[in-house]
């Protein structure tokens, strides 16, 4: 740790660039850079009773947290909850929420000073790390302050398990005193469990798998004006790009302009991962000859331009409306987002061959003949030309898909177990 620890203050001087690079090019301002700093902690608990912090990085994250973070809330009326995060995106998701007793905050920077301020700061009385943030220094102190750390949904991929064993020896014992702090993990997959076991985790700690996007019930999250839009989308002639990362957009509009040749009405949502981009997708819809239509801008849709959804928290409508769906992070390395969502939708489901985060969702999909694989804009453009032309196809795909998820959700069973572990864990800390 002592290395880890002198690296990240030799690295200060490269972070501070960064940030003054965010501010100057409007991504953050100086208050939220002063935030991962600490800065806005009294010096006294937020909350004067029972707290506890949850941590996700960005949207699908957080996303798939909120069921959690509710049940918690729901469980004892005097739960108080922070929830922290590493994208300003994610902290304005969490506050569009706006549910009651739950904070919301930038997430400390991973220096010993920084995270020693937010736990003296905050006192919680358990951390709940989603999926797969592994941060050395927040880890080991909590573990120091007796905080226990309990991390849902972890996921280790292959390439992320030999980075962290490439470096260990250079660390100095980093991977292993990391892992040695967590209380308690519920591994996402059985790939990902045995990688973490692998690199130092005690297998004791393990807790039964638990993959939190496969709970999210995307139905509830409908915006107000959902009936005004879903009448403006003939679902059966709407094609939905989910999710989109850079390198997606220009494969999905390639694909769409060869397909508007052969069914001119078809409408295409393009809904990018992070709205950030949407300004660039949207030169790169004209560019391709295409008017489009923005959601964040109010602009409505229309059947003769593209509607970019560049907004936060609305996916569930553009499901809702879309015949078809690709989803996105999965034509381009990025591990691919989930299906659990899209399938509760009737939607078909489209996916590339990068899927490692949801690999067993897609396997269960693809065996059961309820996704089909793409690689590029030419099979995209067969795919897609070939369900509009067998509607009743489409039909029995899409209800494949749905019956194919339900036996790897996240049982109500499993999700009552993790919250006694939780109690029992918290409760044993008291005891201390």
């Amino acid at each position: 740790m002592i290395f880890y620890r002198f690296l990240l203050v030799l690295i200060a001087p490269v972070a501070t660039l960064l940030a003054l690079r965010q501010i100057l090019r409007g991504k953050e301002t100086l208050a939220d850079v002063k935030e991962r700093l600490g800065a806005g902690l009294d010096a006294a608990p937020i909350y004067p009773g029972r707290t506890l912090w949850f941590h996700g990085a960005s949207n699908g994250e957080l996303t798939a947290a909120r069921p959690l973070i509710e049940q918690a809330l729901a469980r004892d009326e005097r739960q108080n909850i922070i929830v922290t995060v590493n994208s300003i995106s994610a902290r304005a998701l969490v506050n569009l929420w706006d549910l009651d007793r739950v904070t919301v905050r930038l997430a400390p920077l991973d220096f010993k000073r920084t995270v020693h301020h937010f736990l003296t700061c905050t006192q919680p009385d358990a951390l709940i790390s989603i999926e797969n943030e592994l941060w050395p220094n927040r880890y080991t102190l909590c573990a120091r302050y007796n905080v226990p750390v309990i991390v849902v949904g972890a996921r280790m991929s292959e390439e992320t398990a030999e980075t962290w064993q490439k470096y260990q020896r250079i660390l100095g014992g980093v991977t292993q005193a990391t892992l040695q702090s967590i209380t308690a993990l519920a591994p996402q997959d059985k790939p990902s469990q045995d990688r973490l076991i692998a690199l130092g985790l005690d297998p004791a700690h393990i807790l039964p798998m638990m993959n939190l996007k496969s709970d999210v019930d995307a139905t509830q999250s409908m915006p107000a004006d959902a009936s005004a839009l879903s009448a403006a989308f003939d679902k059966s002639n709407t094609m939905l790009a989910a999710s989109t990362h850079a390198g997606e957009d220009d494969i999905v509009l390639e694909a769409y302009a060869s397909l508007t040749k052969l069914h001119p009405d078809l409408r295409l949502i393009l809904a990018p991962r992070h709205p950030a981009r949407a300004d660039q997708i949207a030169k790169s819809v004209e560019a391709a000859g295409f008017r489009v239509a923005r959601r964040s801008l109010g602009t409505p849709p229309a059947s003769d331009s593209i509607y970019l959804a560049d907004t936060l928290g609305e996916m569930a409508l553009w499901y809702a409306v879309a015949g078809i769906t690709l989803v996105g992070g999965s034509l381009v390395d990025r591990g691919g987002h989930t299906p659990f969502e899209p399938a509760q939708f009737g939607t078909v489901i489209l996916h590339g061959p990068y899927v490692s985060n949801h690999a067993d969702a897609f396997a269960a999909l693809d065996a059961a003949g309820g996704a089909l694989l793409v690689h590029d804009a030419d099979q995209l453009t067969a795919t897609v030309d070939a369900l509009l032309l067998a509607p009743q196809y489409a039909l029995e795909l899409s209800q494949a898909g749905t019956l194919a998820l339900q036996d790897i959700r996240t049982s109500q069973e499993t999700s009552f177990a993790f919250w006694e572990k939780v109690e029992q864990i918290i409760s044993q800390k008291r005891d201390v």
